[in-house]
């Protein structure tokens, strides 16, 4: 009697000072966790996506089942997560695009990015890569450049889309060279890729996973890696920096966030999950045959480098004068 009006009294003395009862969610997760990609399926964070929610399946107990939106550019489904039920039931696949990128383009995004939601974690970052037809007559990067300064405009590339991390990475990739090229973008990395397949353009960056099928088959010659170094994927790639940009870098990266308020136990259980699926041997060469490493840090650090990337990606495109609707 004496004990239970002792956690009693400690029960009402956490609720006034706004603690949250650490054992709110003691058997979580007691059904399916969704997932949500705000990309079609078969891309490349979708790919990334998958890779780790088996690995999480099996590291929590319960399955993590990947649900794709990429309406809006993602918008709808980072919306949809943001305003799910604070439960550790609903979490977002965070990356560039929805994350830091769009709420500069879309005039009508209501989500606040980096107040809708919690961070989990960094799940893992990956180069993107610079590639050309395979009948191209750039040999590597410098001759490009070179050909791309003396002509402006006269080079194409293809993006996944206005805004999409293949866009912003080669628009950086112009800044920090000095050469100009005409934009071309298309609804999503899969047609761009077939017509730098046929040389209807004449370069893309974009992620490995969606393009290293063509990389390893030929049809494609891959020139550079967006990193500051070389890739454990492709070592023999040489990274922009290397060859004379030094303060050029893009990357890929994917992380897992919650809507804003989830409680921390929740968070906790999640992130040591996710932790645990990133440290076995599978799941790390796994993602690295994507190109990507596994990365896993806290909270408060994925917060603090989505803060870093929304101001540099507002910048540029402030700079460049981008908008969507």
């Amino acid at each position: 009697m004496l004990l239970d009006r002792r956690l009693f009294t400690l029960a009402l003395a956490s609720t006034a000072l706004g603690f949250r009862p650490a054992l709110a969610s003691p058997s979580y997760p007691t059904k399916p966790i969704k997932l949500i990609v705000p990309y079609a399926a078969g891309g490349g964070t979708d790919t990334i996506a998958r890779v780790i929610a088996q690995g999480i399946s099996q590291a929590i107990g319960q399955t993590m089942v990947v649900e794709n939106n990429g309406a809006a550019g993602g918008n709808v489904a980072t919306q949809q997560a943001a305003t799910a039920d604070k439960d550790g039931y609903t979490v977002l696949m965070a990356n560039q695009g929805p994350m830091v990128v769009n709420p500069h383009l879309f005039k009508s995004m209501r989500v606040d990015t980096l107040k809708a939601f919690d961070p989990v974690t960094l799940l893992a970052s990956a180069p993107l890569v610079l590639v050309v037809p395979k009948e191209s007559r750039f040999k590597d990067l410098k001759d490009l450049v070179a050909f791309g300064k003396a002509n402006p405009d006269k080079l194409s590339y293809g993006s996944a889309g206005n805004g999409s991390a293949s866009h912003l990475a080669t628009l950086l990739l112009e800044k920090a060279a000095g050469f100009q090229s005409l934009h071309i973008p298309y609804r999503g990395a899969g047609p761009a890729i077939n017509d730098l397949i046929g040389a209807k353009t004449d370069f893309m960056v974009t992620t490995f996973p969606s393009i290293i099928g063509q990389i390893e088959g030929g049809t494609v010659r891959a020139i550079a890696v967006t990193s500051k170094a070389r890739t454990a994927a492709f070592p023999q790639l040489p990274s922009v920096a290397e060859l004379g940009w030094p303060d050029y870098e893009a990357s890929a990266w994917y992380g897992f966030v919650v809507p804003a308020g989830t409680p921390q136990p929740i968070v906790e259980r999640l992130r040591q999950a996710t932790l645990d699926a990133l440290n076995t041997p599978l799941l790390k060469d796994r993602l690295s045959k994507e190109g990507a490493a596994a990365i896993g840090n806290s909270p408060e650090d994925f917060r603090r480098m989505m803060v870093e990337e929304h101001k540099r990606w507002g910048q540029l495109i402030q700079s460049a004068g981008l908008k969507h609707d």
